[in-house]
């Protein structure tokens, strides 16, 4: 059994259900199988609890319309609402089979309705609910977009604004940056499935730091010892590792040595800067080093441990690097590539003395690898962000059991507290003496940490990542190699302050294969390098030739005995030192001297704190140093810019201690203001930019110096106050342009000092000081110190919110200011691109009365109409920044403020907004700051601003300027579509500002004399605008969207749409100046689809043609019935309308007409007619969106029928050019000829002018309604051609000839058409047209549109078409439609016939045509063929209706008396029956209907075309009377007892009836040859069937007509039609 869910509807959550409670369905649910139980909504009950999930909600509103709202977080409501939404458009794409949309969509489904369950289930830390909340509305919002929906705007949280809650220029700044996201977002979806190499992403954007993260999977290699794997990042374009080793120790077993890391081999390689990630090139590479014996033979004494080249994997990873691949579960192969350790190397294998770029390179360059299936399997992804941030983010893959391996050398952005000090030493080559050996030595180079006192320092050398360090690093042992080359790197950590007294000892030893030989050999040589240079610096970067010193093993580990020594041979040619100046040389012997031996290493410095600068070093460590501050602080200026980044910290530190400390020279207060004016340009830079956020962090979490502000701002103002003097008119400019971050340090320093409090009157004396002397500078004329004042413009609004944050005084000092002269209030005047520094004192309501008119005065001018360049840009910002902080709750009254700006800016903005391209990028800001001014102002600020105008005239002016913008907004949007918010903000104000201008409108121009029409016009064409702006349109929406804007903002077209209805009755008499034009709007207004407000806007229709008819003089409303026909085939066209609207429409304009004493008539034929047009206008629209085309030209025809009917000639000549395009598409060239006839037969051959409904679409460039005919004639005769109806095109050719010849005297046009005649004449004798057929179909039954429903239509076939594939075209349109019959033609073009052959009685096995009978139908069609359509409704009267029933009857009656008189043995009751109902009046009624109904001189009066027909009805029924008198007759002859009542009565009817038909309609005789016996050649009776055309033939005595209905010949007694049983 289903669970069933409920909803625990009650609004107290702390509320727990009872066992006992009984629960109310919420939603139906119909059981499908027996087990399951049907509910219906309210249906109370006990069930199990095991079934029944209870659900928390609260309910809202409750009643008819109360709204349930489950008790879950909001990010979940959103989620739910959005899968339901999703889903259903998801359902519609499958059906529509857009795969790949389905596909995408399919996905992001999945990983919402995951992502669901996560946060339902509760057990996420935090800050994982936190990144997964962004996740989520992400993929919400990329959805929707994809989709096509509406854009959520959201706060930094990513929780939904509410638009009541959210200014307007704060809601139109998060539609801007919503919209900017995802549009990054796509753009990046985009470069990854296009494969490009592009950074669109917006999280690398903003990333100045990038991780590659790596998974090792597997090692598979046939080594048979332990190796060690060395992993690291490889630049191949520059031969030269980029990271750290990654090491990973593998055992003999093929598993990792450690076997807890099984599985666990993860690694991150940090620090990648941008710089990294686009190098044309770079790779993965794993050295494999083996560890065991010289050679890989087994034996015990072999020696073992030695650390042998065994082979390299090399990976191209630019593809990941760049972006390009980004699969973190994909397994990348990596191919292994051995070395070869034989001294014979060809040129297919690597050997293994060869060097290790060498190697890399071939590897490289090598298209294929021989692996034979060795090879590392690894997966990779490229993160963004540092360490810190690739943790928090992607904790799932780094953890803190993740190896780092760090990029050999700085990131892009050195953070404060990033302190680092790793030395990297390479082992690069060396060269051995073999000495007394016969073969080159097996060196094996050790190296170690020491320091001063030759203490070694345990755990200080890092082989790689992943394993702690180690004393001693030994060397790879390269087997009788003379000059090996190892390119082995390791990293040296060591601290900071034991860097001066460490230094690197090398030693150097050979190591034999034999393990007996190896314990003897001891090591052969020792080289040093100190880590230190004498004068404070660090070793410098690079590489180093070191001296490799001989001698005593025990002396030579003694560093006393070495460190004196020169180890470099630089160093040693340099000192020239020799044996004989040097007491220790006895001990060693240098290789300069005694042998070529050489070693080479290479060091690179990656520190925070040890520099290799010596200026640098000297100002860190000035205290050392004192007497030396001021050469240091100059010299500073010339550091090189990325090591004093390096060193930000210390250096700001230095700098800032200098000035504290030294407080008593003022000389190094100028000199460290210089230093630190430089390094804050040096971070201005484009180069060290990404140093800014470095710098905020240290003034706000390390700067400390508390009095820094009193040395700052004094050396400042001295040289502001000295901008005059040339010395110093650079180093002003200079600290102008850092003037930002010098207030922060001024205003970080003060915040220290004193606290946030507001005391500090030094401070502030210090602040007004400056201040006044940028015044002074600013009021000087303008061509003394130009660079300087613009310099001071430029920069000095990026301090106003610094300033502003200590003191709410600003306003008083701002005030104090000169006006127009200068001083800050010119900067804010003049530099608008800083508006948010601008505005940031408005909280305070004291500085917003004192800035606030200074920047209205600044906007207005810049908004003027003679403004010749006005700064839109800057403008908007200032505005909108204003604006927004007037919107806040927590800022104070603001109501006088917002009536200040209404004042001066508002008709200023609205006329920018008029002025202004909706291609501009300012367009959306300014129509944002209009909508904010008119949202924040109250209403008595409309009344106010009213007021303001000074004449009736500038009223009206306004007025007509805001009617126009409003609808001008309303029609081209300025917003996106999807910005359904926004949007709908800026309807609800523009609803509010329209309803509150219409109170205007009726209280100053309502009266007779004060009456604008204009004006009038204009509001009701806005109105109407408003009304029926697609936003609004509620019933377009899906349900879930449709109930949250009723909701959120109620259906705003009633509100509207009401208001209309009472403007329009309110305005009285004026309302004729409005008939027609407002026909069409109000029109518009009750097609709205809402009950409410069509109910109440339809009753203005009879409220118009009340109005029109008591004001004209012809007491009609014929304006307004023009009017509303046109504009209702317009809008119904356009879409608009339905069903229940044609039912309204006529309902409720019979009930107003009727009651009218004098519409009543008028009016309800009035309505009909609307209601019929309705009626076709619908089938058409419904119609024109088939994918048939027949049914449309059916429809068309139909529609302009009525028009034709109505005289409508204009709309009437518009269909016909519909109906010919239709033609023309399906190359039914003849309709479409027969279609432009109808057109051409309204013209005259005059000069008559063209009104313009004549001319039409086409646009031919004609005057006189004769030169439109002759174009119509010339493109009918074209389509004549084309259809090889050739005599129709010769006829009309002739028609137009005789116009050449006799009337324009066009003979050049007459040659030319008589060419044209005479192959039209030759094409019919030489040209193959082949007949067409003709098709009868019938379509009977509800299935089919009600234009074809239950009639029969014949077809004219296309050229060969055969019934097969006619059939084909109407299955395929209508499945179970009747299949066609085939026809003839027969006399007329618009009769056909049709013949069906079938067999009575048993079939003669000699003669099969001997019970072969053939039922024969005759079609008339309402239309002759060919014509404007290729088919035509069978048509029949009603008159010829019932001489058709004649025919049949009295061809049953015949046919039914000679069987009886030929056959004795038949049944007499079916005679009994027919004669009966025929003469017997009381059952059928007689003949007395048709009287009633033809024989009246009212009908003959009204159809005196069907005289004939007439006359013929009355001949047949004469005609009846002989055939009844034959059959009563035979029914005498075979009479029974039984029936011999009945006899007597049939004869006593009939004799009365007879008197009366001979008397009226005369006497006809039956000729004795119809009932004469005939034999057939094999002797068997055949009956002398009476055919049904010699039955009319007896009635036509005198008559004579052509008109023939549908007729047949049959077998039977039933009536023989399509579809009928016969």
């Amino acid at each position: 059994m289903r669970k069933i869910v409920c909803l625990a509807l009650h609004s107290d959550s702390s509320h727990v259900p009872q066992r006992s409670e009984k629960r109310q369905t919420i939603y139906n649910y119909n059981a499908s199988q027996d087990i399951e139980l049907s509910l219906q909504i309210g249906d109370r009950g006990i069930f199990p609890e095991t079934y029944i999930h209870l659900k928390e909600a609260t309910v809202e509103d409750r009643g008819q319309h109360e709204t349930v709202i489950p008790s879950e977080a909001p990010l979940v409501q959103e989620l739910t609402s959005t899968l339901r939404e999703w889903a259903v458009i998801w359902h519609k794409l499958y059906v529509n089979n857009k795969v790949t949309l389905f596909r995408q969509l399919q996905q992001m489904t999945y990983s919402l309705i995951e992502w669901r369950s996560q946060i339902l289930s509760g057990t996420l830390p935090k800050d994982e609910l936190a990144e997964l909340q962004k996740k989520v509305t992400a993929k919400i919002d990329h959805g929707n977009r994809m989709l096509g929906l509406d854009l959520v705007v959201r706060d930094d949280n990513g929780n939904i604004l509410d638009p009541d809650k959210t200014s307007t220029i704060a809601l139109f700044r998060a539609h801007e940056v919503a919209s900017q996201r995802i549009e990054e977002r796509i753009q990046e979806e985009k470069s990854i499935l296009q494969n490009l190499d592009l950074r669109g992403q917006s999280i690398f954007n903003t990333m100045h730091t990038y991780c590659l993260y790596i998974n090792f999977k597997n090692f598979v290699c046939n080594i048979g010892e332990d190796a060690e794997l060395l992993m690291a990042l490889y630049d191949p374009d520059q031969s030269r590792f980029i990271s750290e080793n990654y090491l990973i120790r593998w055992g003999s077993n093929g598993m990792p040595k450690e076997i807890e890391k099984l599985n666990n081999l993860q690694a991150v390689f940090t620090d990648l800067s941008s710089t990294d990630l686009i190098r044309p090139k770079i790779s993965l590479v794993c050295q494999i080093i083996r560890v065991g014996h010289m050679e890989l033979k087994e034996g015990k004494k072999h020696t073992c441990g030695l650390r042998r080249p065994f082979g390299v994997a090399v990976m191209d990873i630019t593809d990941i690097i760049h972006g390009k691949v980004d699969d973190e579960e994909k397994q990348h192969f990596i191919p292994f590539q051995q070395l070869i350790m034989s001294p014979l190397i060809t040129s297919h294998v690597i050997g293994e003395n060869e060097p290790l770029t060498s190697v890399l390179n071939k590897v490289i360059a090598a298209k294929e690898v021989n692996h034979k299936g060795q090879g590392l399997w690894v997966s990779l992804k490229l993160l963004p962000g540092d360490l810190t941030q690739v943790q928090k983010d992607f904790s799932h893959l780094v953890d803190r059991s993740t190896a780092v391996a760090r990029k050999m050398g700085f990131p892009e952005i050195i953070l404060p507290g990033d302190v680092r000090n790793d030395i990297y030493v390479t082992l690069i080559h060396g060269e051995f003496d073999k000495g007394k050996k016969k073969t080159p030595k097996n060196v094996e180079v050790t190296m170690s940490v020491y320091d001063e006192d030759g203490t070694l320092l345990e755990v200080a050398i890092h082989p790689g990542a992943g394993y702690e360090g180690i004393s001693e690093y030994k060397s790879v042992v390269y087997y009788q190699v003379k000059q090996p080359c190892w390119y082995e790197t390791v990293k040296v950590s060591i601290a900071i302050e034991e860097v001066t007294r460490c230094h690197l000892r090398f030693t150097f030893r050979h190591r034999s294969s034999q393990e007996s030989r190896d314990k003897s050999e001891r090591a052969f040589g020792v080289a040093f390098v100190k880590l230190m240079n004498p004068d404070g610096t660090t070793l410098q970067d690079g590489r180093h030739n070191l001296v490799i010193y001989k001698g005593d093993n025990k002396k030579m580990e003694d560093a006393k005995f070495y460190l004196t020594l020169p180890s470099t041979k630089i160093e040693m040619e340099d000192k020239d030192f020799s044996p004989g100046k040097n007491i220790h040389l006895s001990n060693f012997t240098p290789t300069k001297e005694s042998t070529k031996d050489s070693f080479q290493i290479a060091t690179l410095i990656c520190s925070t704190k040890l520099t290799q600068n010596v200026d640098l070093l000297g100002l860190l460590n000035w205290r050392s140093n004192s007497q030396n501050i001021k050469h240091n602080l100059k010299k500073l200026m010339e550091v090189d810019g990325g090591e004093i980044v390096k060193f930000l910290q210390d250096t700001l530190d230095a700098l800032f201690n200098i000035m504290m400390e030294m407080s008593d020279n003022e000389t190094y207060d100028f000199l460290v203001f210089d230093a630190l004016v430089f390094i804050i340009s040096l971070i201005g830079d484009i180069k060290f930019q990404h140093f800014n956020p470095v710098l905020e962090t240290y003034i706000y979490k390390h700067f400390s110096a508390t009095l820094a502000y009193v040395k700052l701002t004094k050396v400042l103002n001295h040289y502001v106050g000295n901008a005059e003097d040339s010395s110093k008119t650079e180093l002003l400019f200079a600290a102008l342009k850092a003037l930002k971050y010098l207030f922060r340090f001024i205003v970080q320093s003060r915040v220290l000092f004193y606290g946030q409090s507001e005391d500090g009157d030094e401070f502030n004396n210090a602040i007004r000081k400056l201040f006044l002397s940028f015044n002074t500078l600013m009021d000087r004329p303008l061509e003394e110190a130009v660079k300087i004042k613009g310099a001071a413009l430029k920069y000095l609004p990026n301090i106003i919110n610094d300033v502003k944050m200590v003191s709410e005084w600003i306003a008083q000092w701002l005030m104090a200011f000169p006006g127009p002269g200068g001083g800050l209030v010119c900067v804010l005047r003049r530099r608008f691109g800083s508006s948010k520094q601008v505005v940031s004192p408005f909280p305070s309501s004291e500085c917003r009365d004192a800035l606030l008119p200074l920047l209205i005065d600044q906007l207005s001018g810049q908004l003027d109409d003679n403004s010749s360049k006005p700064d839109h840009e800057a403008s908007s910002q200032l505005l909108s920044n204003i604006l927004e902080v007037l919107d806040r709750k927590d800022v104070g009254p603001t109501s006088v403020h917002i009536q200040l700006i209404m004042e001066r800016l508002l008709r200023r903005i609205n006329r920018t907004v008029i002025g202004m391209s909706r291609q501009s990028p300012h367009i959306g800001s300014f129509v944002a700051c209009m909508t904010a001014i008119l949202r924040q102002m109250e209403d008595f600020h409309y009344n106010h601003y009213i007021s303001t105008f000074k004449t009736r005239q500038d009223i009206i002016d306004f007025l007509m300027e805001t009617f126009i913008m409003f609808k001008d907004l309303i029609g081209k949007n300025v917003y996106p579509p999807d910005w359904m918010v926004m949007n709908m903000m800026q309807n609800r104000v523009f609803l509010r500002s329209i309803n509150l201008f219409s109170e205007v409108l009726t209280k100053f121009f309502m009266d007779h004399s004060s009456f604008e029409l204009q004006l009038w016009n204009n509001y009701f064409h806005l109105a109407v605008a408003f009304l029926t702006h697609e936003s609004l349109q509620l019933e377009t929406f899906s349900q879930a969207k449709r109930l949250k804007m009723e909701k959120k903002y109620g259906d705003m077209r009633k509100e509207i749409g009401f208001r209309i209805r009472d403007m329009w009755y309110n305005l009285g008499p004026h309302k004729i100046k409005f008939i027609p034009s407002m026909v069409g709007p109000i029109l518009e207004v009750t097609l709205t689809p809402e009950t409410e407000l069509r109910k109440a806007t339809i009753p203005i229709f009879f409220d118009m043609m009340q109005c029109e008819f008591n004001f004209s003089g012809n007491h009609n409303f014929q304006m307004f019935e023009n009017e509303l026909i046109t504009k209702l085939d317009q809008e119904v066209e356009g879409g608009r309308g339905d069903e229940q609207y044609k039912v309204l429409l006529e309902k409720l304009l019979l009930e107003h007409c009727r009651k009218h004493k004098y519409l009543a008539s008028s009016g309800e034929v009035f309505a009909l007619l609307v209601s019929s047009l309705l009626e076709n206008l619908l089938d058409y629209r419904t119609i024109m969106h088939d994918e048939s085309k027949e049914n449309r030209m059916s429809c068309t025809v139909n529609v302009l029928n009525f028009y034709k009917e109505k005289k409508r000639e204009d709309i009437y000549i518009r269909y016909l050019y519909k109906l010919r395009d239709l033609h023309r598409d399906c190359e039914n060239y003849t309709e479409a000829a027969y279609t432009l006839l109808l057109h051409a037969e309204l013209l005259q051959w005059s000069d008559k002018p063209c009104v313009p409904h004549l001319l039409q679409r086409d646009s031919y460039q004609v005057y006189s309604q004769q030169e439109l005919k002759e174009k119509l004639y010339q493109e009918i005769i074209s389509y004549f051609d084309k259809g090889k109806m050739w005599e129709k095109a010769i006829k009309l050719s002739k028609e137009l000839a005789e116009t050449y010849e006799s009337k324009v005297f066009d003979y050049e046009g007459l040659g030319n058409l008589l060419k044209k005649r005479a192959s039209f004449y030759e094409n019919i004798i030489k040209a193959m047209r082949p007949q067409p057929e003709y098709f009868a179909v019938g379509y009977y039954g509800q299935g089919f549109p009600s234009f074809l429903r239950n009639k029969i239509f014949i077809y004219r076939g296309k050229e060969y078409e055969r019934r097969e594939d006619f059939n084909l075209k109407l299955l395929t349109q209508f499945p179970n439609c009747i299949l066609s019959e085939v026809l003839t033609q027969r006399v007329f073009v618009q009769q056909f016939q049709y013949s069906r052959p079938f067999r009575k009685g048993e079939k003669d096995p000699d003669n099969e045509f001997a019970t072969l009978w053939i039922e024969r139908t005759t079609y008339t069609t309402a239309y002759t063929f060919p014509g404007i359509l290729k088919w035509f409704e069978e048509e029949i009267s009603p008159l010829e209706n019932a001489i058709e029933t004649m025919e049949l009857t009295n061809e049953k009656i015949s046919n039914s008396v000679q069987q009886h008189a030929w056959d004795r043995s038949l049944s007499l009751h079916p005679l009994s029956m027919l004669l009966n109902g025929i003469v017997d009046p009381a059952v059928m009624g007689g003949y007395s209907n048709y009287e009633k109904a033809f024989f009246t001189e009212k009908y003959q009066q009204e159809h005196p075309e069907d005289q004939d027909k007439i006359e013929l009805l009355k001949r047949l029924i004469a005609l009846q009377m002989p055939l009844l008198g034959e059959g009563i007759r035979i029914h005498g002859e075979k009479l029974t007892e039984q029936l011999k009542p009945l006899h007597d009565r049939l004869t006593t009817c009939f004799r009365e009836l007879r008197e009366k038909v001979e008397k009226l309609y005369g006497v006809i005789t039956l000729p004795p040859t119809l009932t004469e016996r005939k034999q057939s050649r094999t002797g068997s009776v055949v009956l002398p069937y009476i055919m049904s055309s010699t039955l009319r033939r007896l009635s036509v005595t005198s008559v004579a007509s052509s008109v023939v209905s549908t007729s047949s010949t049959s077998s039977d007694s039933a009536p023989s039609r399509p579809g009928s049983d016969g």
